[in-house]
């Protein structure tokens, strides 16, 4: 008797193939973000590119020379945006980081619960409980100010691989479409190949439109945050909402985050109109999830909210940030590949009634 036989071993391989390449994306797993970034970034320019190669008098008719021109015109708006807004930014993000460690160290000794509580008019007692309070956990508290630098400072490391994410790009709006036919060319069976033509067209169209409407929706938050802010004079206008415009481009998480930054802040540096900034923010979320995102987005990623929420919090416990930037697309391509897979597999012959 065999001890094992070829079903057998046909599923043992099958499993070692998958220990390998679980194997291999935990080990590369920063290099293989990178190159997702890289990919989702050639999407973002992709449109530019191919209307460059039909139309620009210089790069007509060659795809190198029109990613080249696309590349030098974005420069060039990001230098000029650099010029006019970036030395105000920059100097308010100083500002910023320089109060920080003294708004830190108030809050650990319950020296600002005196200063804003006398301010604000709150009762004697108040003041004392929340500053016992605080004094009780300065040591919490001290600790998470550190666990937040430490992962400030791998971002800041991180920031360095993020610069090869444009690099890459470039090989991948030249030669993407090559590595896409050649995938498909090597697929022998019609059905086979069916399939994967049918996901690859459905991912382009879903990713290309993910990409540019998350930028948008960021654009439109970015220009909000900063003149609302500046408008209604929080300290740190600027800082905050460029801040908070970027993270705008993290779903879920990143709202919530910038509004926690922008809230904290100006409690922190005793800022008198919280309330104001509280319904606005909580206006524009409004507006941008219930008004601005669902006509952008016109329902590509046909997604359920609720799915939506399991794929934010898998991809924040799998890759923090990052993780749940790429989690929605990611839910949205597993939902592809099983729509397609029902299509081409699944539907089995139409019986004809008699």
């Amino acid at each position: 008797m065999e001890w094992f036989d070829k079903r057998t071993a046909s599923v043992l391989v099958t499993v070692l193939i998958f220990i390998a390449i679980g194997a291999f994306i935990y080990g590369a797993g920063r290099i293989l973000i990178v190159f997702l970034l890289a990919i989702l970034f050639a999407y973002l320019l992709e449109p530019l590119v191919s209307r460059f190669t039909r139309w620009s008098r210089i790069s007509r008719g060659s795809r190198e020379i029109a990613i080249a021109e696309v590349y030098v015109i974005l420069c060039g708006a990001l230098a000029i945006l650099l010029i006019l807004i970036g030395p105000h930014i920059a100097e308010e993000g100083r500002r910023l980081l320089e109060a920080l460690p003294g708004f830190f160290q108030r809050i650990s000794s319950g020296r600002i619960v005196r200063e804003i509580g006398s301010k604000r008019g709150w009762s004697y007692n108040t003041q004392i409980r929340l500053q016992q309070f605080l004094a009780a956990h300065s040591a919490a508290i001290l600790a998470w100010v550190d666990s937040l630098g430490v992962w400030a400072a791998g971002f800041a490391r991180s920031l360095i691989w993020m610069a090869l994410i444009p690099i890459l790009a470039i090989f991948f709006l030249k030669d993407g479409r090559a590595f896409v036919e050649r995938l498909v060319e090597a697929v022998g069976r019609y059905q086979q190949k069916r399939f994967l033509v049918g996901i690859t067209v459905d991912l382009n169209e879903m990713l290309a439109h993910y990409i540019r409407m998350q930028l948008v929706l960021a654009a439109l938050s970015l220009a909000a945050y900063m003149s609302v802010l500046s408008l209604l004079r929080v300290p740190y206008s600027l800082a905050l909402g460029a801040i908070a415009g970027v993270l705008e481009f993290i779903p879920i998480v990143g709202p919530l985050l910038g509004a926690i930054l922008i809230l904290g802040v100006g409690f922190l540096a005793n800022y008198h109109h919280l309330l104001i900034v509280a319904l606005f923010l909580g206006g524009w979320r409004l507006l941008q999830d219930y008004f601005t995102s669902p006509r952008l987005m016109g329902g590509k990623l046909e997604l359920h909210p609720l799915v939506v929420i399991f794929a934010v919090l898998v991809g924040a416990e799998i890759g923090g940030i990052i993780g749940v930037y790429l989690s929605i697309p990611a839910a949205a391509a597993l939902h592809i590949v099983w729509r397609r897979w029902q299509r081409v597999y699944a539907t089995g012959p139409k019986i004809k009634a008699a």
